[in-house]
């Protein structure tokens, strides 16, 4: 930042002015005394000099208080100029944040959006066919177990129980899993098709057969599984 220029002030002009005009007048004093008055031009001349002295001195005190004056106002402009640059970086700051905390939530928008489409192509595109495939596995359990009661035997029982571990497997990759066997029924994994008599309160609810296997479909009950249980009273 560039330095305040100290100006002399005018009272320093018009004293300098004085001080030339008395030197002049001095000089010429003497020089018309002559011989006859050295002893009183030599007092005039003291004289003047205390005077120009004490003037010098006024006009250095003078000339000393405009410099701390100017050197006060520079620092207070100074100190103004770094409060201005203060309240400038604070609101910088604050607009970064602003803009950290927009940023944030434009992530989280768009991986929620992001989701609900994940979401939509499953629930439309691999869900139908998932179903397709589950019925499949009902197809072909089926038809193992019919083959089984006739004691069917060779190639194609062997091909057959190949055929549903592969379709399991594709099912499993698709984070499609079966509804482990319960002893008692759950209505959220269960759907109880009929129900046979129980002799005791305890059996109440006791899974007798397995009709048809359920299924989960990431974390979600895809179809319940179908049951014969037991009911008291």
């Amino acid at each position: 930042m560039p330095k305040s220029e100290i100006k002399p002030p005018d009272e320093f002009t018009s004293t300098m002015q004085q001080l030339v005009a008395e030197a002049e007048k001095t000089i010429a004093s003497s020089r018309s005394n002559g011989r006859n008055g050295d002893s009183d031009s030599g007092e005039e001349m003291r004289a003047g000099f205390a005077l120009l002295h004490a003037r010098m001195e006024a006009l250095e005190r003078l000339l000393m208080n405009n410099a701390e004056a100017a050197a006060t106002a520079e620092e207070t402009e100074t100190d103004g100029v770094k409060a201005r640059l203060q309240k400038i970086d604070e609101h910088m700051m604050a607009l970064r944040s602003t803009e950290s905390v927009n940023h944030r939530l434009f992530n989280s928008l768009h991986q929620e959006l992001n989701g609900y489409r994940d979401n939509f192509l499953r629930d439309s595109l691999q869900k139908p066919f998932i179903r397709d495939l589950v019925l499949l596995f009902d197809d072909l359990h089926t038809l193992s177990g019919q083959m089984q009661t006739a004691g069917a035997q060779g190639q194609w029982c062997s091909n057959l129980e190949n055929s549903l571990h592969s379709l399991m497997e594709i099912l499993q990759r698709m984070e499609v899993t079966e509804i482990e066997s319960r002893e008692m029924v759950d209505r959220t994994l269960h759907r109880v098709v009929s129900y046979e008599p129980a002799d005791f309160q305890e059996e109440d609810g006791r899974i007798v057969m397995r009709l048809k296997r359920g299924f989960m479909w990431r974390q979600q009950v895809l179809r319940p599984e179908e049951v014969v249980a037991k009911r008291f009273g």
